[in-house]
Parts: structure tokens; sequence; C-alpha cells
């Protein structure tokens, strides 16, 4: 009785295994001169038009594969291949709510990772979890669309003050949403002043071309390093 209670913190020690295995991945996809893509989003956000949309600007150029991850169902991998034409395979999560370094390992083994110039790997549809777990990427990429609200950056911080870039889709349906633009890149900028921006239209094609431009210009630089 009266003797004290040590407390022990694990915090660092419950991603320390992971993190470890995202930066050994990506070292060793760098050294396969493959580049991945995380992309995040919540569900419905627009992550598998976004890609067919980009992908089908890239696609003469490199040699690109989609892992695409959900809970259940192929849908989106199918999708994807029958929009596109590039390799495509369907990541069953087994209820988990995110991919982490070792899953993405496991996805990227089943397509033969270093066959690829570029792989999108589209994680589960939520703004949380899959911003908690390094997957190894080259790049962490988040789309937001606007049917969701310009307040998410400021609701949902991890997720975007950790993106490399943030895609602002469905502008073409903006004027029937209380979607202020200009709100939306302040708030997305208090989180990450760095981050680049790109507005995008699916339907129309607005802003797919800069988009794609941006990933050119990173897979040039990612070459000469």
């Amino acid at each position: 009785m009266g003797e004290e209670v040590r407390t022990i913190l694990l915090e660092k020690s419950v991603f320390e295994v992971g993190d470890a295995e995202a930066n050994a991945l990506r070292d060793k996809l760098k050294s396969q001169g493959t580049f991945l893509v995380n992309v995040m989003s919540s569900p419905g956000a627009g992550k598998t038009s976004t890609l067919t949309s980009l992908i089908n600007r890239l696609k003469n150029d490199y040699k690109i594969a989609v892992m695409e991850a959900d809970i259940d169902s192929d849908v989106d991998a199918k999708t994807i291949a029958k929009n596109t034409g590039v390799d495509s395979i369907q990541l069953h999560t087994g209820g988990m709510c995110h991919l982490d370094a070792f899953m993405t390992e496991t996805g990227l083994n089943a397509v033969d990772g270093k066959r690829y110039d570029l792989v999108f790997l589209e994680n589960v549809g939520n703004l949380v979890c899959p911003a908690e777990f390094d997957t190894g990427a080259t790049l962490d990429m988040v789309i937001l669309s606007t049917s969701e609200g310009d307040d998410k950056p400021i609701k949902y911080p991890l997720v975007f003050s950790k993106c490399d870039l943030v895609v602002i889709s469905k502008i073409d349906a903006m004027k029937f949403f209380t979607f202020d633009m200009q709100k939306c890149v302040e708030n997305i900028r208090m989180r990450n002043p760095h981050s680049t921006i790109v507005p995008l239209s699916n339907r129309t094609g607005e802003g797919v071309d800069a988009l794609a431009n941006y990933f050119i210009d990173k897979l040039n630089k990612f070459k000469q390093i």
C-alpha cells in the first residue's frame, strides 16, 4: 500500500518497427527506380477517377501499375484496368482501415514493383487511419472534393500536414456546394505551407494536364537523384 506505480510510455515503439520497414522499402524502391505514390482521400472524393485521368496522360511514356486497397471487392481494380489498360491489382485489408509498409511491400511483390516507373497505391478511403501509417511511398497525395467542404484541412490535420500534393477535385460541381476555394487553400496552407495544390475536374479535364506535368517533373528529378 502506498507504493508508487510506474507508468511506461509506449507511443514511440508502436510505430517504430513500421517506420523502419517504410524507410527500408523507400530505399529499395529508389534503387529499383520505382516512384511510389500513396493516394489518400475520403470515400467518393474521386481517387479512382483522378488516377484514371492522370494515368491516361502518362501511360505512353511511363510503365505504370496501380494497387487498389479496400476492405472488400475488386471494383476499383477492374475499373482502372478497363479504363486505362495498365496493370492493376486489388489488395484486401481484412477489415483494416489503412495500409502500412508491410502490406504495401506484399502488394509490390505481387506486381513485381521493379518493372514499373510509377506505382500508385490507392489507400483505403478515409482521412484518419491512412495518414498515421508510413507506407514507404516516395510521395503522399490527398484528394479533397468540393462536395466535402473547405473545412476538412482543419478537421483532419494530420493527412494534410504530411501530404506533398493536395488535389481539389470536382471543381466543376463547386457552384452546387458551399465551398470556398480561397478559404480551402488557406486552410491547407495553415497545415502545410509547402504542399502543392492542384484544383481539378475529371469531368471537364480542367487541371489534369497540370497534375500530369507535376508528376513528369517529379519523375524526372527522381531519376536524376
